[in-house]
């Protein structure tokens, strides 16, 4: 059921596309978030984007201009770790991931190798250095041996300032495409951020919206777990697509700019 914005107590805001684009931060940005927490509501950064750890999230957004704590997250990086617990508590891992994803599942104990022998769980991320020989690797094993396969993500693209660039889900199907393999995904459109942010915030359905650019990600995540859904685009999705999608957001704006002026 749609909520008026003003009625809403936790924004789930997605990043890459919905408050910055690359390096470069919309005009709007602070100024909302701002605007959120004068009112006495809540705002978290629900991220699919697993090439950063939070600690690393916490310095970007530092550099644009915002401040952030650890509790202000919830990542697909950090979903990882919840299902890896729950699941392969003692695997030992091989990451298709950037240093910044291997150094958190580290932090949070797992053993992370480039010995395939060694490997008992495959972990797919948004890997920004990405390379022939991971590619290899996670190809020969899934072809040789039965391993649990975990992917952070399923997004196919990653915005920039200049278009797209291919995101886990596109190497995801390249590993399809040689090994007939599929993995298990866990972040959006999995409801399981949201259903953990609201656990965490003491925030309940009626009083929490997800804000994003992707329909495929971001809205049907809000759709999984009962609550508003905010589609704006500033990022991936074209009106072209919103016409074509079987999920229908909530509300549809050009930008977060829009929130401004409906909650303040």
């Amino acid at each position: 059921m749609q909520k008026n914005l003003r009625d809403i107590g936790l924004f789930l805001f997605d990043m890459d596309g919905t408050l910055y684009l690359g390096d470069k931060l919309f005009d709007f940005t602070c100024q909302l978030l701002d605007t959120i927490k004068r009112q006495g509501k809540r705002y978290m950064f629900m991220t699919n984007n697993s090439s950063k750890g939070v600690e690393d999230y916490i310095l970007k957004l530092k550099k644009l201009g915002i401040s952030a704590q650890y509790e202000d997250f919830i990542t697909s990086s950090q979903a990882t770790v919840h299902y890896l617990r729950n699941n392969h508590p003692d695997s030992t891992l091989y990451v298709c991931g950037t240093e910044s994803l291997k150094n958190e599942l580290s932090k949070n104990g797992f053993r992370v190798t480039d010995d395939t022998e060694k490997t008992q769980c495959i972990v797919m991320g948004f890997d920004t250095e990405l390379s022939f020989k991971k590619l290899y690797d996670v190809s020969k094993m899934l072809c040789t041996r039965e391993l649990p396969y975990i992917a952070t993500n399923p997004d196919y693209v990653c915005p920039t300032e200049f278009g797209s660039v291919p995101d886990c889900g596109s190497v995801c199907d390249m590993i399809f495409n040689a090994t007939g393999k599929r993995p298990v995904v866990i972040g959006k459109p999995e409801a399981a951020m949201p259903m953990l942010a609201m656990e965490n915030t003491g925030y309940d359905k009626g009083q929490t919206a997800v804000v994003g650019d992707r329909i495929y990600t971001d809205i049907k995540c809000g759709i999984n777990a009962g609550i508003t859904t905010v589609l704006v685009l500033s990022g991936e999705t074209t009106k072209e697509v919103l016409m074509k999608s079987e999920d229908i957001p909530d509300y549809v704006l050009d930008s977060g700019a829009e929130i401004l002026k409906m909650i303040d």
